[in-house]
């Protein structure tokens, strides 16, 4: 099997191996050669460095539960064991290992699911318990797959063939299948929901057309054409909080931004244009022309765009309200967060508006890294702990060893939870809007 290295490349990359935004936007976390960083992005001058992680060099997945102090890290150099860290008391929650290499993570308030080639598993994230093994899943070497983030729901895609483009769509609460939905022709690239888990977007390898569906009815809402180069590589989708717009960046300069936004009729008759008139002719004729043919009439161009000043890199997007205006995000491989103005009533040509170096080129951190390894290693923290779980197919784990998983401390050093003595509390880690302390405490 390829490796994550392989497979993602990072060696190509000068500055950082994968970027992912949480999941409400307003951080970036960063996975180097060195470890891993976490940035604020709720500013637009001032980028904050919120916490750099050394607990492991060569980091390939990072992910951070909304604003909490729950981080997932996964290492090249363990890429079957999966860390889950607690980075403002500087613990580890717990880690799992698995069968094969771990190829995604996906966290919401519920879920915590782990991504490898032919199978997924769900974790319940309060007590970290493996709720269900999806075994034999069709073949998935990217560790495509994406978990909606609402309170209410959990809904998990990822792809049901490796010839065409079919997403199985999975209720990840009540552990049962909802609707297999036939996107595309070709094999999936890219997936992502809305903030409520009520729509999901799609691209396919060929990287021309993103659908949008219902969910989890499956019903095709929306289609978009990216453009009319053929096999462009979508490597990220993502919806802004309102769901009214859609972003996608590829391995070329531009990334593009949908609307998504209904054509009322009787607003066309009230206001008759040419447009409207030419619109309601593609209607009419689509009923008597070929399904490719009407397919293309309805496909709607981007909204706006951006030109990025690089090519071939990968890169991930984000929509996201800072500072009370809406912005396009780009992170970029290349150690960089682009920042862009959007224009929500005209679109067109984005404006950069601010570009962040996230930290040094790959050249100087390599001479920090010589100048560390003169220097002896430094001792593991006196509170750190360790799980020796191991969550294979065969050997489900029955309970868990956790530390620090609560604001006011949590259990004891190394102590063993009962699933049920966890499983019903909050996950609560220090982030007050996002999870209330159980009770709160006097400065």
């Amino acid at each position: 099997m390829e490796s994550p290295e392989a497979a993602d490349g990072p060696g190509s990359h000068r500055g950082s191996i994968c970027s992912s935004f949480n999941q409400d936007t307003t951080s970036l976390s960063v996975g180097t050669k060195s470890g891993y960083q976490l940035f604020s992005v709720t500013s637009v001058d001032k980028m904050d460095s919120i916490h750099e992680g050394v607990e492991c060099p060569d980091v390939y997945i990072v992910e951070r539960l909304f604003s909490s102090s729950l981080v997932v890290v996964v290492s090249l150099s363990m890429p079957r064991r999966m860390n889950v860290y607690h980075f403002k008391k500087g613990t580890e929650i717990c880690n799992y290992s698995y069968s094969n290499n771990i190829l995604s993570v996906r966290l919401n308030r519920q879920r915590l699911v782990v991504c490898l080639e032919e199978s997924v598993y769900i974790h319940n994230i309060k007590d970290m318990k493996l709720l269900k093994t999806l075994l034999n899943t069709p073949c998935n070497p990217s560790g495509l797959c994406a978990l909606s983030v609402n309170h209410g729901n959990s809904y998990l895609a990822y792809p049901g063939s490796t010839t065409i483009g079919e997403i199985i769509v999975y209720d990840a609460n009540n552990l049962c299948t909802l609707t297999l939905i036939p996107a595309h022709d070709s094999p999936l690239a890219a997936l992502t929901f809305t903030t409520s888990g009520g729509k999901l977007a799609s691209a396919s390898e060929k990287g021309t057309v993103i659908r949008v569906f219902s969910v989890p009815e499956g019903q095709k809402l929306f289609e978009f054409r990216r453009g009319m180069k053929r096999y462009v590589s979508i490597s990220s989708l993502s919806f802004s909080a309102d769901a009214q717009f859609l972003c996608a960046s590829s391995n070329t300069e531009t990334v593009h931004i949908f609307k998504l936004e209904q054509h009322s009729p009787s607003q066309e008759e009230a206001s008759p244009t040419w447009s409207a008139y030419v619109g309601k002719m593609f209607t009419a004729a689509s009923t008597y022309l070929p399904a490719q043919v009407s397919d293309m009439m309805h496909q709607d161009r981007a909204f706006a765009t951006v030109r990025l000043n690089m090519f071939g890199l990968k890169n991930v997007c984000a929509l996201a309200t800072i500072q009370k205006l809406p912005r396009l995000l780009v992170a970029s491989s290349d150690g960089h967060l682009y920042i862009y103005n959007v224009d929500p009533q005209d679109g067109g040509e984005c404006v950069l508006v601010q570009k962040h170096r996230l930290f040094e080129t790959e050249e100087d951190l390599v001479e920090d890294k010589d100048e560390a390894d003169l220097e002896d290693a430094p001792a593991q923290p006196a509170n750190q702990s360790y799980a020796a779980t191991v969550a294979l197919p065969s050997t489900p784990p029955s309970s868990t060893t956790l530390m620090g998983y609560s604001e006011d401390g949590g259990v004891k050093k190394g102590e063993v939870i009962p699933e049920h003595e966890f499983a019903e509390g909050p996950v609560c880690l220090d982030d007050e809007n996002e999870f209330p302390p159980v009770s709160s405490q006097s400065n």
